[in-house]
């Protein structure tokens, strides 16, 4: 079935471009010019996945989402000013699934609404492969991962990620002590035909590990092999 994408962003170039960006890939589009608009609609008739901006008038993306989250749980990707990690970590405890600051590559943020969709409803799965829903937790060392919640736990304490650092943490953590290669994980994060530098993937890792050490200063996990990629060590 196609999928359902809602927009809600003030600026009118951004909802025009990217709503034609992902029509041109087979998605179906709703566009809002504010919170205010987009509340009632996004529940009454809620879209398989929504991208909001964060600063908007009248009401912005944080109360939306948060307003939202009291009725629904439909995906959401917010748009953020670049390096405002203030906003990302607030949208992220708030129940939202990802971001993208702004400028952004139209193919990525397409790559990222795929992963959502895959992770969140299993749409895009090759037959007989494992899905979200099927994979069973994930437990090394001191990490947990519930696949299926899309929950992460280190020593017994929540630590939130995007679905992209997921992703790439799953990766490394599915076989403790193997070195990924960057375009390995490249892979695993976008799943499409999509180019990413390789300091994109280099981004994700210092996220995680700034994550992680928030909860755990300690926390020396994931291992860098210069030349050759990462590798998680569960001892």
């Amino acid at each position: 079935m196609t999928a359902t994408i809602a927009l809600v962003d003030d600026d009118r170039n951004i909802l025009t471009s990217v709503s034609i960006a992902l029509q041109a890939e087979g998605f179906l589009t709703r566009i809002y010019a504010d919170g205010e608009a987009a509340l009632k609609a996004l529940i009454d008739n809620p879209p398989d996945l929504a991208i909001f901006d964060i600063k908007m008038p009248r009401m912005d993306g944080l109360e939306l989402l948060r307003r939202l989250r009291e009725k629904s749980q439909i995906p959401v990707i917010f748009l953020t000013s670049k390096d405002d990690e203030l906003d990302e970590a607030l949208g992220l405890a708030m129940g939202a699934d990802d971001y993208i600051a702004k400028p952004f590559s139209q193919r990525l943020l397409i790559a990222r609404i795929r992963a959502i969709l895959r992770r969140s409803e299993g749409s895009s799965q090759m037959p007989g492969a494992p899905t979200a829903e099927t994979q069973g937790p994930l437990s090394r060392g001191q990490l947990a991962m519930d696949p299926a919640r899309h929950k992460v736990t280190w020593k017994g304490e929540p630590v939130t990620l995007t679905v992209t650092e997921f992703l790439i943490l799953e990766t490394l953590a599915q076989r403790p002590g193997i070195v990924r290669t960057r375009n390995q994980l490249m892979d695993a994060a976008y799943q499409d035909d999509i180019y990413v530098d390789d300091r994109t993937i280099d981004s994700h890792i210092k996220r995680l590990r700034r994550k992680f050490r928030q909860v755990d200063a300690e926390f020396d996990a994931i291992e860098t092999l210069y030349g050759a990629g990462y590798r998680f060590s569960e001892e």
